[in-house]
């Protein structure tokens, strides 16, 4: 019941949100029964028009542009979603700590934020993943590390917050342990701003891991990604082929639909009424 009451006060753009979210990730899931071809395999001439055994044509390599659309959402997306795991599992810890300790242990976590924020978090990831090399792991550890430190700064004012309320200050005099206050009395009060923040997280990191792969320092050859297919076919927009656009429209969709869910979300969290 309460399941359909939200659906039924759902706006019409977090459906429409939520839908799209539900088609990239069966897409996702299912990417090598969908796909016509294997993201790699070399299926024709070089940029061949749109139709007949390639709907929507072949790329710089004569590999389909619809199979690698398609593999791209698995790859893309994936690594988006984890990176996004892994930010908020290292800022929400480091926060919550933060929050729950204070003192010495709250200003050096502080501080060791502050110092990654003052380095411009592309800058930084460019000068990483130049000094470590490309690879997946290694892109997905350096992108989550900058995240993070956004992730920490939520989670330490959150928790905070709700560490100076009474019935926090009760527990503590019953003499419950740090981790049983974090999880049984903060966590649950900071849940709606922390599921809103990690959609905003997760279209930040998407965006990064797209934006990188457009410069060459993304996902490894062959593998398809969004960002590297922009890069890949772009000479054709000369040309008046709308080709590398396809990728481009599948980021931007994407982002779209993840920031209606996540007003939506926000809006409820608030407590306003429509």
């Amino acid at each position: 019941m309460e399941l359909a009451r939200t659906i039924r006060s759902m706006p019409f753009t977090a459906m429409l949100g939520i839908v799209v979210i539900a088609v990239y990730a069966v897409v996702a899931i299912f990417a090598p029964l969908l796909a016509p071809y294997g993201e790699a395999e070399i299926v024709g001439a070089q940029f061949e028009p749109w139709g007949g055994a390639f709907l929507v044509g072949t790329d710089n390599l004569g590999r389909d542009m619809l199979s690698r659309l398609i593999w791209g959402a698995r790859n893309t997306v994936g690594v988006a979603l984890m990176t996004t795991v892994l930010a908020f599992l290292i800022g929400s810890i480091a926060g919550l700590l933060a929050a729950a300790r204070r003192g010495w242990v709250d200003m050096i976590l502080s501080r060791i934020v502050d110092i990654l924020m003052a380095v411009p978090s592309l800058i930084f990831t460019l000068l990483a993943l130049s000094a470590l090399g490309p690879g997946v792991m290694n892109l997905i550890v350096v992108v989550a590390i900058m995240d993070s430190t956004r992730v920490f700064r939520l989670v330490r004012a959150t928790a905070m917050n709700v560490m100076v309320m009474d019935y926090v200050e009760a527990a503590k005099l019953r003499g419950e342990g740090t981790w049983w206050i974090i999880r049984r009395e903060v966590l649950p009060n900071i849940t709606a701003p922390l599921i809103a923040e990690f959609g905003l997280r997760f279209c930040f990191a998407f965006l990064t891991i797209s934006a990188l792969s457009f410069l060459g320092l993304g996902l490894p050859p062959p593998l398809a990604d969004w960002g590297g297919m922009v890069r890949d076919n772009a000479s054709l927009i000369s040309f008046g082929d709308t080709t590398p656009l396809l990728p481009a429209a599948c980021i931007a969709v994407l982002t779209v639909a993840v920031n209606f869910v996540v007003d939506w979300l926000l809006h409820r969290a608030s407590g306003l009424k429509d």
